[in-house]
């Protein structure tokens, strides 16, 4: 009788799964926190042991974050694709999440960082996790090689233009004084290295149009991405890449803020003008309604 209470109070607190929920699987009281629309940024920590590998990237995102994003866009035994895989988060949380990943990378040093993240951080947790695809190549046409329908869940982090190129008091003192990557790779084909924006958020709809077409009908995509300042131009990426993809049937269906709030803050623009610490990032939802 005890034992049975015991489970009755634990199924209260998460609440019920609902067998006509058909996006998760989640209860009823873990999936009503996750819409909030400001969630606070979770990374493990300067001094953990995992981030040897992931600080060697110059722009990485926490798998923490990702795997909330993954457990609530999609089941498990389901596939996810990230078109800008980096260091390898992603897949990361696909496989602790047991999702089946898909990550494309340009660059050959951190398509191989990536397998060596898993082979490091998540072997030694399971030996039975989802099989995880890094595939090293230009996301162009790489996508090209999806078959169609075949995605339940796409989420990444694209470069944010040729900011990486503008060395600032962070990336003097957070990663040149550490001999860091301060950008992505010098390969031509890399879209942080694109001089001209309008030509860069052209070929990264391109990409995430191509992506379209192996997501499921229906299904999601989240997009991770950060406002940032050109010179004394504030630019409102998040929003200029949303109606791009609006134009090539990928609707908006909501805009998280993730609060970076353990960024340290710097004195820019002091004492002549208001220059902003960016202290966030935006996740843009959107449906592919084909």
């Amino acid at each position: 009788m005890t034992k049975e209470v015991k489970v009755d109070k634990e199924e209260s607190k998460k609440g019920k799964y609902d067998p006509r929920n058909k996006l998760n699987d989640l209860t009823s009281s873990e999936w009503i926190p996750e819409t909030i629309s400001v969630w606070n940024q979770k990374g493990l920590g300067k001094n953990h042991p995992d981030v040897k590998i992931e600080k060697q990237h110059p722009a990485p995102f926490s798998f923490t974050d990702v795997a909330r994003l993954i457990k609530f866009f999609s089941k498990k035994g389901q596939t996810v694709l990230d078109p800008f895989l980096g260091i390898g988060s992603t897949l990361k949380a696909c496989a602790l999440e047991g999702r089946h990943g898909i990550g494309f990378e340009l660059s050959e040093k951190y398509a191989e960082l990536s397998r060596e993240r898993l082979e490091s951080e998540v072997s030694s947790e399971s030996d039975d996790y989802p099989e995880q695809l890094v595939m090293q190549g230009d996301a162009r046409e790489l996508a090209d090689e999806l078959e169609e329908n075949s995605i339940d869940f796409l989420v990444t982090s694209p470069p944010y233009w040729n900011i990486l190129h503008k060395v600032d008091h962070k990336a003097k003192q957070e990663r040149q004084s550490q001999a860091l990557d301060t950008k992505y790779s010098d390969d031509l084909k890399d879209l942080g290295n694109i001089d001209n924006y309008e030509e860069f958020l052209d070929e990264l709809t391109g990409i995430f149009s191509k992506c379209r077409r192996a997501l499921k009908p229906g299904k999601y995509m989240a997009i991770i991405v950060s406002d940032f300042r050109d010179k004394s131009k504030y630019v409102m990426f998040h929003s200029d890449l949303a109606s791009k993809l609006e134009s090539v049937g990928l609707e908006m269906r909501g805009l998280k803020v993730l609060y970076q709030r353990h960024k340290r803050i710097f004195p820019y623009g002091y004492p002549y003008a208001y220059v902003p610490n960016i202290h966030n990032q935006f996740i843009l939802i959107l449906q592919n309604k084909k």
